[in-house]
């Protein structure tokens, strides 16, 4: 089967569209249409539902772009692979970090890693976790930072453990408490990160086991937005310890979170079986020297 329709199908679901996938791939639009009806009449089955705005998988097309992205990103670990066995080192380490939590952890390790290895170029994204996982799957990046993934193709390597810290208002009833737990926070509105961080996963499947689900009267991708929300008096949110401590703040009471299975556990995930790149292996070789309590 020839990749490159399999590459316009996975295209067109990511960037949302025919017009999108062309500039992905370079390609003009008619030259993707074409492509993805190809290999609709290669299965004999629709893929997509172009009624659908933006198209959409049908239950066929679900199949085959799942296979598609593994299938994809195995052939750019084949050509990797030879190319180190050819000496073609491209010196180039695809990363990826979420914004939280990163630039303590991480910046350090960026310093260390450029005096150790100059010629190696750092290609960064930033995203949340989910996003970052599903790229390590689709194998557009080697390595991302995420919290503990769920997905048994992913390999995981700890960094960094850290309990929550809940942001409550300062007249909140529980602002002087020692620590809390969800249950007292059951009526309070939440205020999450934006979808696909992995941390709004790890809050809300507390919460369930608590038995409640929060009503959520916000969600951003800043920090400072998000303490500024909880100042406002708008609703509790949540931040591991080593960010929390960053934000002191008159109007916010930091409590710490009691609750069980709830510690922000950060590593460094890649696909299980996948081929990781000498500049990869550094990397995780790096974070295990640097941060040794958790490897």
């Amino acid at each position: 089967m020839d990749l490159r329709p399999l590459r316009a199908l996975v295209e067109v679901v990511r960037q949302g569209g025919f017009s999108q996938a062309a500039k992905a791939v370079f390609a003009t639009q008619p030259t993707v249409s074409k492509a993805v009806r190809q290999l609709e009449d290669e299965i004999g089955m629709p893929l997509l539902d172009r009624q659908a705005q933006p198209p959409r998988l049908t239950e066929a097309g679900e199949i085959v772009y799942r296979r598609a992205v593994k299938m994809l990103a195995e052939r750019d670990d084949l050509y990797a692979e030879l190319d180190e066995l050819r000496g073609l080192k491209r010196g180039v380490l695809r990363l990826g970090l979420p914004p939280l939590g990163s630039n303590a952890l991480f910046a350090p390790m960026f310093a260390r890693f450029r005096s150790r290895y100059p010629q190696i170029e750092i290609s960064l994204l930033e995203h949340g976790g989910h996003r970052l996982e599903e790229m390590v799957m689709a194998g557009e990046i080697e390595l991302a930072a995420s919290l503990r993934p769920e997905s048994g193709e992913l390999d995981w390597q700890p960094v960094a453990r850290e309990p929550l810290i809940a942001l409550l208002p300062a007249d909140h009833a529980g602002a002087r408490d020692a620590t809390i737990g969800l249950q007292q926070l059951r009526d309070a509105p939440f205020i999450l990160f934006e979808r696909g961080f992995a941390l709004n996963r790890v809050i809300l499947d507390a919460c369930q086991r608590a038995g409640f689900a929060p009503a959520i009267a916000a969600r951003s991708g800043q920090i400072d937005f998000i303490v500024a929300l909880v100042m406002a008096g708008m609703g509790v949110a949540f931040l591991p310890r080593l960010k929390a401590n960053e934000e002191r703040h008159a109007g916010v009471a930091r409590v710490p979170l009691r609750d069980s299975g709830t510690d922000w556990e950060m590593g460094l995930v890649w696909r299980r079986g996948g081929y990781l790149s000498h500049a990869a292996q550094a990397w995780l070789a790096l974070a295990r020297e640097m941060h040794p309590d958790t490897a």
